[in-house]
């Protein structure tokens, strides 16, 4: 088929048929007929995501490469920060944001084993999984409700001598009190961690100045999961504006290695091969010099490139959910004698991930989800509800250690027992927001 052609002719042939392949058999979208599967979260996506991942395979460049570079400094400039990693999940994000806090090089101040971090049970439990795998300690507090975060009245009551650093998520894409927060951490020399997977694109008015979540406390991690503000299939990022810190990070993402060399290049700094490090021989290959107990983090650039191509559609991305937030909530405004709704953080400007409801005191929200689930609505609940009571938790329920309660978690019960969400993600129409709130009426009514 290529005979007479070059590689680059073949190569345009090949994608322009990627993009006519797209066009006609995954951009046809059927029309939301009564009845129909709403899930809470799906791939918005057209022929630029699939022709940026053809490119990537075409060229076969299997790790990080041209497309991850690109990425790297664009979503940088989206969050506002000086420097992003791309990573292979949102929990890989995580992990690695905790870990960079316990590096020798941050003298004082790095997090050891038995040290503290305040945090919530009410999330996702890969936010809390990489403390207690460390063996730092967990500090739960509770959470407010309409707006399903921290409740920052608690954070000086949690305070210890051990108290290291504060890691937690902006629920649903509300952002936390920031200002509070970070006030806090200021305060008492504490590391911030913004978990901020489930809120991309989400804004926070600080001090007069409007800044993207995620880019406000010393680290942030996104995750690039389908049902995520913008996919890349999986993937993560981790991004910081601390020079240190992203040294950390790349050198924990990149096998812990001492080497800042990208995949493909040697000896970018001139001196791979005459330095003396720990009790190696001089001159031992700096490519293989580890100052960390790291790990291999990195994402493909084939899961660049569609990232790239889901960037540029973020901040629209970002206004469809708004809008969707909006309209639903609206059309359940009647619903509030048994229905507690969402609300925004004051000073924020959310991206919404999810429409989180509580059902009031003798509003049976099994029955509600039972109905709204039979009639093709599909249903999450705030992820591990409380997180002390999951399975997971067993062994350190029955010894009592390893982690700490300030006072109760009576809301977070509360939103565990009764609380659940439905979605609001880009590719939703008028027509499927507006026949979730009418089965979410006649789920109410039938109570």
């Amino acid at each position: 088929m290529f005979e007479q052609k070059t590689e680059a002719e073949a190569r345009e042939e090949i994608l322009t048929m990627v993009t006519e392949y797209c066009k006609t058999f995954h951009m046809t979208q059927k029309e939301y007929q009564e009845g129909d599967r709403i899930s809470y979260a799906s791939r918005v996506y057209d022929e630029a995501e699939m022709w940026n991942l053809a490119d990537s395979a075409l060229e076969f460049w299997l790790t990080s490469g041209r497309y991850t570079e690109r990425f790297e400094k664009e979503f940088a400039e989206y969050i506002g920060v000086s420097y992003c990693s791309l990573v292979n999940s949102g929990s890989s994000a995580n992990l690695l944001a905790f870990m960079a806090l316990t590096s020798p090089l941050l003298k004082e101040r790095r997090i050891c084993r038995g040290d503290e971090i305040i945090t919530v049970a009410a999330g996702f439990p890969t936010t809390v999984t990489p403390y207690l795998q460390y063996g730092a300690v967990p500090v739960f507090l509770d959470l407010t409700v309409p707006q399903y975060n921290i409740d920052t009245e608690q954070l000086e009551r949690a305070l210890s001598d051990k108290t290291k650093a504060v890691m937690i998520a902006h629920t649903l894409g509300n952002p936390f009190d920031l200002k509070t927060v970070k006030e806090f951490c200021e305060k008492h020399t504490l590391w911030l961690i913004e978990d901020n997977c489930d809120a991309l694109g989400s804004e926070y008015c600080l001090d007069g100045v409007w800044k993207k979540t995620g880019s406000v406390g010393d680290i942030g991690t996104s995750s690039f999961y389908p049902p995520h503000h913008m996919t890349m299939g999986e993937g993560g990022a981790v991004y910081t504006d601390n020079p240190l810190l992203h040294k950390i990070i790349r050198s924990m993402r990149d096998w812990g290695r001492d080497c800042m060399c990208p995949s493909g290049q040697d000896n970018l700094c001139g001196h791979r091969f005459d330095k003396q490090y720990g009790e190696l021989p001089l001159g031992y290959d700096h490519k293989y010099v580890y100052s960390h107990f790291g790990y291999n983090l990195k994402a493909t650039d084939m899961q660049a490139a569609i990232g790239c191509a889901q960037l540029q559609k973020l901040p629209e991305f970002t206004k469809q959910r708004r809008a969707n937030f909006k309209r639903l909530k609206e059309r359940l405004s009647d619903l509030q004698d048994k229905l507690i709704l969402p609300e925004a953080c004051p000073d924020s400007n959310p991206s919404w991930f999810g429409f989180l409801i509580t059902c009031k005191e003798g509003v049976d929200k099994n029955q509600i989800v039972s109905y709204l689930e039979e009639h093709g609505v599909q249903t999450r609940m705030l992820f591990s509800g409380n997180l002390t009571k999951q399975p997971c938790f067993d062994e350190l329920r029955k010894s009592k250690e390893g982690y700490r309660i300030v006072d109760t978690l009576k809301q977070t019960d509360i939103i565990m027992e009764r609380s659940f969400w439905i979605g609001v993600y880009p590719g939703m129409t008028d027509k499927k927001i507006d026949a979730m709130a009418k089965l979410l009426k006649e789920a109410v009514a039938s109570i």
